[in-house]
C-alpha cells in the first residue's frame, strides 16, 4: 500500500522509557500504521538519518487562552517540538464570558498572566459565551498543534455571581449553578478544572481573582462534579511560600483529592537559595498524598524573569504593593517615591516568599533613556555601591529615573542549577511549568523540552535520553488521559518531534519581539536542533520553517 508519510532511518525513542532503536515509521490517516523496515511508498518521505524520532512533546501547563485567537501556530511552544498542550491553568481563563463583562475577564489575564490589555483588546475574538462555545470556536479557527482546555474556575464564578465573585463565597444556589456549568464543560471535553490558592493572583482592580474566594464547600461541590462524571483532573496553584506546603495547603490538597477521586497537579516545586532543602523536604512531607493522585510540577530551567515596574506582577503577593497596580505612570512613580511604601517594602523583604531581594541578581537589562545605557549589564548591588545607597532604594530610583521604562532580569528560583537534577528525576513529579503564553514581558520558559534534552541529557548527563523523553511525552499525556498521544506505537496519533541530538536545546534567556497584536512586546524562546515537527501525520515545521499546514486538533477528554 501507499502511505501518507514515511519517516525513514530514524533512531526511535518511543516515550515509554524503553531503549532506543532504529526503524522506519509509516503513517496513514493521521495515525502510526507500521514500525520497522517499511518497503512501501508514501506521498511524502522524511529522511531521519542521524536524527532522534520522539513522540511529540506534551506541555501540561500553559496560558495560551487568548493567544490562540491570533497565533494559530501557538509560538513559542510549537517551535520546540510540542505537539499537544493544555491551557486554562491557575483558575484564570476567558470562558464562559458574557459580552458585557469581557473587559473584566481581560483584566484578570492582565494582572495574573501579565498580558497587556491593549493586546487583548486587539487580539481576542470573543466569538463565544459558554465554555463549549469557546472550545468550538477554537476548533473552527484551527491551529498548528493540538490544544486541550482546563475549565478555569474564575470565569465560571463570575458568570454566575458577577463582580461579587471577587468579594465573597458563593451561596448554595450559586454553587449549584457553577457546578452545573463546570460539569457541562468537562462533559463537552474540558480536561477538568483549575483554581488558585496563591495571594499573588489578583484580578480586576487589584482584587483577589474570583476563584480565590471559593469556600471549601464550593470546591467540594466542583470536585464532586468530576467524581460524578468519572473523568477530569484538577490543576491548582497551591503554595504561597514557594516550595513549602503548610498545614492548611496540605489539607486543601487532600480535600481536593478525596472529594474528586481524581488526580491533582499542583504548583510548584522550585529550589530556593534561602531554604535549599525546601523542595525535597516538601516531597517527603506530602508523600502520603502521592497514592491519592497528587502530582507536583517542576521545571528543568532556572526561573529567570524580567521585572517591569509598570506591571509589577512579581510583587503582587505583598500587600504594600497593591496600590501600584493598574495606575498611570505618574501615579506609579509618585507611589514608588513614597518613603512609607519603601519602609513597608523593606519590612517585607525581611521574610521573603517569592521575590528574594538579592540585589546582586537584579541586572539592568533594558533602558529607554540613552543616558542610562552604560548601566545595562550592571547589577543593582553594583550601582547602589557606586551611589552610596542601599539596594532597595536604588532598585526603585533607577526605574523612576527612566520613566518606568527600565527592565531588570532576575534569577528567581532554581538559580543553583546543581540542585535541579534531584527534582526532575524524582519519580512522583511532572516536568512542565512552561507558563507558555503568560507573563509575556517577564519570562518565556516555553523551551523547557529542548532545554531538558540539551542541557540535562546531552551536556550534563543527569538522565538518559529515554527517561527525559518519557518525562515530556507519555507522562503528561497519561495524566490528562490522552491515550492516543505521547508514545510511538501502531495505532497512536502520528505526532513527532524529530531532532538532532548534537544541537537540540534552548537558551537560558528569551529574546524580546514586538509581534503581539498592535505591535505589543513579548519574550520568545527560539528553538535549536528541532528538525521536524509533525502533527497528526502532517509536517508542521521543516528545519524551523512553517510548511503552511494547520493539522492541530482540539483535544477533548474522553476522546483522546
Amino acid at each position: 500500500m501507499s502511505y501518507d508519510l514515511i519517516i525513514k532511518n530514524g533512531t526511535v525513542v518511543d516515550g515509554t522509557g524503553a531503549e532506543r532503536y532504529r526503524a522506519d515509521i509509516a503513517v496513514a490517516n493521521g495515525k502510526i500504521a507500521e514500525i520497522g523496515k517499511v518497503s512501501d511508498g508514501a506521498k511524502k518521505v522524511v529522511d531521519a538519518s542521524d536524527l532522534i524520532v520522539a513522540p511529540g512533546f506534551v506541555d501540561p501547563h500553559t496560558h495560551y487562552d487568548a493567544q490562540i485567537c491570533w497565533d494559530p501556530l501557538i509560538t513559542s511552544s510549537s517551535w520546540h517540538g510540542v505537539t499537544s498542550l493544555v491551557m486554562g491553568n491557575c483558575g484564570v481563563g476567558l470562558a464562559p464570558c458574557k459580552p458585557e463583562v469581557q473587559e473584566i475577564a481581560a483584566w484578570d489575564l492582565v494582572n495574573v498572566e501579565a498580558i497587556p490589555f491593549d493586546v487583548l483588546g486587539k487580539g481576542v475574538t470573543w466569538d463565544w459565551v459558554t465554555f463549549p462555545e469557546y472550545m468550538n470556536a477554537a476548533e473552527k479557527r484551527g491551529s498548528g498543534i493540538n490544544i486541550g482546555f482546563m475549565a478555569a474556575l474564575t470565569p465560571f464564578r463570575h458568570f454566575v455571581m458577577g463582580e461579587e465573585s471577587m468579594e465573597r463565597g458563593a451561596t448554595q444556589e450559586e454553587i449549584v449553578q457553577i457546578k452545573a456549568l463546570i460539569k457541562e464543560a468537562v462533559a463537552a471535553g474540558a480536561f477538568g478544572f483549575s483554581t488558585t490558592n496563591v495571594a499573588q493572583h489578583i484580578g480586576y482592580k487589584g482584587r483577589p481573582i474570583a476563584c480565590r474566594n471559593a469556600s471549601w464547600d464550593e470546591l467540594k461541590a466542583y470536585c464532586n462534579a468530576l467524581k460524578e462524571l468519572g473523568k477530569g483532573s484538577i490543576e491548582l496553584a497551591l503554595t504561597n511560600n514557594v516550595s513549602i506546603v503548610d498545614e492548611t495547603e496540605h489539607a486543601l490538597l487532600d480535600m481536593l483529592l478525596t472529594e474528586s477521586g481524581r488526580q491533582v497537579t499542583w504548583l510548584a516545586l522550585l529550589n530556593r537559595d534561602d531554604q535549599p532543602d525546601a523542595a525535597m523536604n516538601t516531597l517527603r512531607t506530602i508523600e502520603p498524598l502521592f497514592e491519592k493522585g497528587a502530582v507536583p510540577q517542576v521545571t528543568c530551567r532556572p526561573l529567570i524573569i524580567q521585572i517591569d515596574l509598570r506591571k509589577p506582577f512579581i510583587f503582587a503577593n505583598l500587600p504594600c504593593w497593591k496600590p501600584a497596580f493598574d495606575q498611570p505612570i505618574e501615579k506609579q512613580k509618585e507611589f514608588y517615591r513614597d518613603e512609607s511604601f519603601r519602609a513597608a517594602f523593606r519590612k517585607e523583604m525581611e521574610s521573603p516568599k517569592v521575590f528574594s531581594g538579592k540585589w546582586e541578581r537584579a541586572i539592568v537589562h533594558e533602558v529607554g533613556n540613552p543616558a542610562m545605557q552604560s548601566m545595562i549589564g550592571k547589577s543593582v548591588a553594583e550601582i547602589a555601591k557606586e551611589r552610596g545607597k542601599d539596594g532597595l532604594d536604588t532598585f526603585l530610583d533607577l526605574c523612576i529615573e527612566d520613566d518606568l521604562q527600565l527592565q531588570y532580569t532576575y534569577e528567581l528560583f532554581n538559580a543553583d542549577e546543581d540542585r535541579i537534577p534531584e527534582l526532575i528525576t524524582h519519580d512522583q513529579v511532572m516536568v512542565g511549568l512552561s507558563d507558555g503564553g503568560a507573563h509575556v514581558d517577564m519570562l518565556c520558559d516555553a523551551g523547557y523540552c529542548t532545554y531538558l534534552l540539551g542541557t540535562w541529557v546531552r551536556d550534563r548527563q543527569a538522565m538518559t535520553l529515554e527517561h527525559a523523553v518519557r518525562r515530556i511525552t507519555s507522562e503528561p499525556a497519561a495524566f490528562y488521559g490522552m491515550t492516543t498521544r505521547g508514545k510511538i506505537a501502531t495505532g497512536m496519533a502520528a505526532d513527532f518531534a524529530i531532532f538532532d541530538y548534537n544541537t537540540v536545546g534552548s537558551a537560558r534567556r528569551g529574546e524580546m519581539r514586538a509581534d503581539l497584536p498592535g505591535g505589543g512586546r513579548r519574550l520568545v524562546m527560539p528553538a535549536q536542533g528541532v528538525q521536524y515537527t509533525i502533527v497528526n501525520g502532517e509536517v508542521l515545521f521543516d528545519d524551523g520553517k512553517h510548511t503552511g499546514a494547520m493539522p492541530g486538533q482540539v483535544l477533548r477528554s474522553g476522546q483522546v
